[in-house]
């Protein structure tokens, strides 16, 4: 390790080249230990000839040896405390390249000097040898022995040390014993890494012996595999179905299944029987193996109260596992609630689950308050609903809200059956009903639909209404009547879904007064639309935002069985008569090639160039496809059943229509360029065998890019897991004056992102102000509420300075008010919540649903060329050179001249406010973003193209590099419809920026050009302050996340990571201890993790278990 790894520590230490020590070591070539009288220097590497040589000239007046002997002399001979000062002393006076050496030496040599660890250590006499219960040996059939690597290398080590004994004894040549000895090291560097050396020693068909290292290392070795991951007891797995009748909190699990699980809790029950005696133990067992009446009675008492763990791998964020309680079934497959299933992101086409059982008392009273799947309704990355009812519960609710006017006339398929159906089912409309019952009653015996529009009494309605409301009638269907029972009474009346509807009060142009021709009123009453997935999702939120968790869990019960009831009701299904095919569409592509000819046309005439005919083409079938898709939507009927589907939310969308019954359209090719020969055909009338070939290249692509997409996307969240896992929140107000100054989101004129959602459950870092009236809306560390964030919209305020992640002072962490409100909870967020983790899941959950491809116009690379999706995720996040790199200014200026060179190269001259002139020189092919005479500020781009945002660090600030991040990792996911709260991206861009470069160390210990922690660097800088000393100067830098996790203060976490072998190298060297900050850490030694329930049992808490307390007393406590 210490030769071999680069840097190579013993080459360093010792000031020799790494390939020379290697030569020495093994026995290549000598190196002069003791000069003595000959004209040599100490640490003069020699080889075989000059060795010789010198010996016939000078005889024994010096001294040189080879092999690992030199080294360890050497090592000892090395005085740490005198080789630092000279160094320290070299380091003032040296030039730039020197110093990065010094540097380099000085770091190691301090290390030594530091940890009490001697340099000889480095160098082995003697190899511990592993017990053999770690290396076992085991007897196969037909006398044969399997043995681990292990063995074999040990072995090989055995026998070259003892054919060298017997080679000394036997006073064999120098030639001779000098081979062996190397063959000997050989064996031991196999022993220990077999992947470093050239020549790996390997068993038969070239398998390579696993070393002691690659045991540590990789996804099999000892960290990840057993420190990090371990199998557990008490676990089960099975296929997953639909339990429609369960409730939010239940799960079914088989009776055969939880037998087993839960065995030893049925054994206690049965003990208990049978009376606590010396049989009843044995008595118990017989019964449980015989599988007595009495054995079920006792697992049905026994799981009543044990909540169990759910978990579908992938376990992409916190909600992939969640607690329920079993409810024994037949059978052998789990059921799950269907409500639960996005959170999971579970299908019932085959998925599998694992179900694993809380044992102790502590674990199932976490499981139940803080896992069970009633509490877990909220998105932690979004603080949306992950419940939201899907497919057929959409389309239920969607029918069910349907209405409908009497005069309707339906014109085409079988319109004459339909319409004698409809004007049957509403013959009635403009009825008055007393009451709920008696509108059912009249349903029930077909005298109104479920769509007829009705007129109400409000006050027979169990909902909030305002009281002139109540004085008149309210036009509305039976459908939303029962829709409506399901809400809680302190709810409006919904006839509408709006917001306005939903927050305040029904519109009032639902009701008539009283004596008002109601006929004469619902003629011109325009009807409003059903209630889509959309609104379902904002009544859910609405619920959990106004009453308890347990109600809105139950809420969501009824509205599924609502969704399952009327879906059914409906009826709806699909029939191929669905489907016509849009009418003008012949009219449309005959149009289209009759422009594609003046386009060729232009292009013979040399008018364009081949790239600007391609892209009029593809510009010409874009439009042509778009035309058809809103003239296909636009003759749809509202009641066809497919395009209920799509428009309630429930399955399909616009573009689906346009493939089923417009065009196909253009199609990619497998490089992501667009082919320019569309698919004119639709899947109704069925494609060519030119056009079928054309779509399978997507197609292919499609499959390989998912399957690509998940790994890739796997490796960044566990990256990201990686360098945020040790942030917790540690206090409650770290006292910082700093904030973050939020703006909406604009793109050009358009507001993309309101400054509401930005502000919401953050602190304010200063009053916000209105500034029409100067009153204050919201003081300085105030929590922004729902009602504050819309007093401020109100004020017309343009942007709010609030207290972030980014600006945090706590050392090990962040605060509550830095961090604002927990999204999983809408609760301020608690002291021990392990935030890191969950910023981390939050960014890499929704990974899988960006794109892989760079998008392509074919042909010459324009700026539209920048990548997008994953590869700008991961671009963004290990802080990489981006690709299609924008030219930025350094300084705040203007555009002098533009002077264009050579081969359209132009170059730019800006001038700053002390007339120095700065140049850049810009790509020909590359847009511009300025003219000659403008200003330009530091950090702002001059060409289009993606910032380095380690060059925004550097001229403009660390806040200016930030936000940069911040903002384009959203715009990615924003381009895709994923939402993520801004604070789980500045949690990681925090750990990007927590290492300091050292300037000028001051008076301080800290080397130039070293990287410190930001918590290191203030701790120095403090006692510095103290000692009245001048304290080090540094800047911040902007690393990778895997850099920044591999940099980790704590080694055990580093290790566990990547590279394994030389991050351990380095922790023996500077003899480095962990503090068990992260959470990684304490899980491989096997602690609690210091963080939720585990900070408790950290602090103040002290178990007395002297006192007892009654049941009562306990559950209150």
């Amino acid at each position: 390790w210490y030769l071999k790894n680069s840097p190579s520590r013993l080459a360093i230490l010792l000031g020799i080249k790494a390939k020379q020590l290697e030569e020495v070591v093994y026995h290549a070539s000598y190196i002069v230990t003791d000069a003595g009288t000959a004209p040599l220097s100490k640490k003069q590497i020699l080889s075989e000839q000059d060795y010789s040589a010198l010996t016939e000239e000078y005889g024994s007046r010096f001294t040189a040896l080879t092999g690992a002997e030199a080294v360890k002399k050497l090592l000892q001979e090395l005085d740490l405390d005198k080789e630092v000062k000279s160094l320290r002393k070299k380091l003032k006076t040296s030039s730039k390249q020197k110093r990065d050496r010094i540097i380099k030496r000085l770091e190691v040599v301090e290390a030594f000097n530091n940890s009490d660890n001697k340099p000889e250590w480095m160098v082995m006499d003697v190899i511990p040898v592993i017990p053999p219960d770690l290396r076992p040996m085991v007897a196969l059939d037909g006398r044969r022995l399997a043995t681990t690597d292990l063995n074999d290398l040990y072995r090989r080590i055995l026998n070259r040390n003892n054919r060298l004994k017997k080679q000394k004894e036997q006073m064999a040549p120098r030639l001779i014993t000098k081979n062996e000895k190397r063959m000997l090291q050989e064996a031991v560097d196999a022993l220990f890494d077999n992947a470093k050396r050239g020549k790996k020693a390997a068993v038969e068909r070239n398998r390579h012996l696993k070393s002691l290292s690659d045991m540590l290392r990789g996804k099999q070795g000892r960290f990840r595999q057993n420190l990090l991951g371990k199998r557990v007891d008490y676990s089960g797995r099975s296929v997953i179905i639909v339990g429609p009748d369960l409730e939010m909190y239940q799960c079914g699990i088989p009776r055969e299944m939880a037998i087993i699980l839960f065995k030893p809790f049925v054994l206690r029950e049965l003990q208990k029987l049978t009376g606590n005696d010396a049989n009843s133990k044995k008595n118990a067992n017989s019964k449980y193996e015989r599988m007595d009446d009495d054995v079920w009675a006792a697992l049905e008492k026994v799981v009543r109260e044990h909540p169990v763990l759910l978990n579908r791998a992938p376990t992409l964020h916190r909600l992939g596992i969640q607690a329920f309680e079993p409810k024994l079934i037949d059978g052998k497959a789990i059921r799950l609630h269907p409500l639960v299933t996005p959170a999971f992101n579970a299908d019932f086409d085959g998925d599998q689950m694992a179900v694993h059982v809380p044992l102790s008392n502590e674990a199932q009273a976490e499981a139940r308050l803080l896992m069970l799947a009633s509490n877990n309704i909220l998105n932690p990355k979004d603080g949306k609903p992950v419940v939201t009812p899907s497919q057929d519960m959409v389309l239920g609710n969607y029918y069910l809200t349907i209405e409908e006017r009497k005069d309707r006339v339906f014109t085409g398929f079988r319109a004459e059956e339909r319409q004698a159906e409809y004007d049957f089912k509403n013959r009635n409309e403009g009825h008055f009903f007393s009451n709920f019952d008696e509108a059912y009653l009249a349903y029930q015996h077909q005298e109104i639909g479920l769509h007829t529009r009705i007129i109400v009494d409000p006050k027979s309605i169990n909902q909030k209404f305002s009281e002139e409301q109540k004085n008149k009638y309210l036009v509305t269907t039976l459908g939303k009547l029962i829709f409506n029972r399901i809400l809680p009474p302190t709810f409006p009346y919904l006839n509408e879904p709006s917001l306005v509807n939903l927050e305040n009060v029904t519109p009032d142009k639902y009701f008539f007064a009283k004596g008002t021709n109601p006929k004469e009123f619902m003629k011109n009453m325009e009807l409003p639309a059903p209630f889509k997935k959309k609104f379902l999702a904002q009544i859910i939120a609405q619920v959990f935002k106004d009453l308890q968790i347990s109600e809105t869990s139950k809420m969501l019960d009824r509205l599924k069985d609502l969704g399952f009831k009327y879906s059914t009701v409906a009826g709806i299904t699909v029939s191929f008569a669905d489907i016509n095919v849009y009418s003008k569409k012949s009219e449309r592509i005959d149009l289209t090639n009759s422009n594609i000819a003046d386009i060729t046309g232009w292009y013979e005439d040399g008018m364009l160039t081949d790239k600007e005919r391609r892209d009029l083409v593809i510009k010409e079938w874009q439009t042509a496809r778009d035309d058809i898709q809103k003239g296909l939507m636009a003759e749809f009927d509202k009641d066809n059943n497919i395009y209920m589907m799509s428009d309630s939310g429930a399955r399909g969308n616009a573009s689906n229509f346009a493939q089923l019954a417009g065009m196909r359209g253009l199609m990619n090719n497998p490089k992501g360029e667009i082919i320019e020969v569309p698919v004119q055909a639709s899947f109704r009338e069925g494609l060519t065998v030119s056009e079928f070939f054309i779509s399978t290249h997507g197609a292919r692509k499609g499959s390989t890019d998912t399957a690509l997409k998940t790994a890739e996307s796997g490796y960044l969240t566990r990256r990201l897991v990686d360098v945020s896992q040790d942030v917790i929140v540690v206090d409650e107000d770290c006292g910082t004056e700093r904030g973050v100054y939020m703006e909406p989101v604009m793109d050009d004129t358009k507001e993309i992102v309101p400054l509401y959602d930005r502000i919401v459950g953050r602190f304010a870092s200063k009053d916000v102000i209105n500034p029409k009236t100067k009153q204050v809306i919201a003081k300085r560390n105030e929590l922004i509420t729902e009602e504050l964030g819309q007093a401020i919209i109100k004020a017309e305020v343009t942007g709010v300075e609030i207290r972030s992640n980014l600006t945090c002072n706590s050392d090990n962490g962040v605060c509550a008010k830095c961090y604002g409100r927990n999204l999983a909870t809408n609760k301020r967020v608690e002291v021990g919540e392990a935030v890191g983790v969950v910023a981390a899941q939050s960014i890499g959950e929704p990974g899988t649903q960006l794109t892989m491809r760079t998008f392509h116009t074919g042909g010459v690379a324009s700026a539209s060329d920048i990548t997008q999706g994953l590869p700008r995720i991961q671009e963004l996040f290990e802080a990489r050179n981006p690709k299609g790199k924008a030219v930025i200014s350094e300084v705040d200026g203007k555009v002098k001249s533009i002077d264009r060179q050579r081969g359209g190269i132009s170059v730019v001259t800006i001038t700053d406010a002390h007339d120095k002139d700065y140049k850049y020189t810009m790509d020909p092919n590359v847009e511009a973003l300025f003219r000659k005479g403008a200003s330009v500020k530091a950090g702002q781009r001059l060409t289009l193209g993606s910032i380095n945002p380690k060059e925004l660090l550097r001229v403009v600030s660390a806040e200016a590099a930030e936000m940069y991040i911040l903002e384009e990792v959203q715009k990615v996911y924003r381009a895709q419809g994923v939402e993520i709260s801004d604070k789980h991206i500045e949690l990681i861009i925090r750990q990007m920026l927590r290492r300091i470069s050292i300037v000028t160390e001051g008076d301080t210990e800290l080397l130039p050009g070293t990287e410190v922690s930001v918590a290191e660097f203030k701790r120095v800088n403090k006692e510095a302050f103290r000692a009245m000393k001048r304290p080090a100067v540094g800047r911040p830098i902007l690393l990778g996340i895997t850099r920044a996790s591999l940099r980790s203060d704590s080694f055990l976490s580093a290790a566990s990571f990547q590279e394994t072998t030389r991050i351990l190298t380095d922790a023996a060297i500077r003899g480095k201890t962990d503090e068990l900050h992260g959470l990684k850490e304490n899980v491989i030694i096997g602690g609690l993790i210091p963080a939720g329930t585990g900070i408790l049992r950290e602090s103040s808490f002290s178990y007395d278990r002297s006192n007892t307390y009654t049941e009562e007393e306990e559950l209150e406590f």
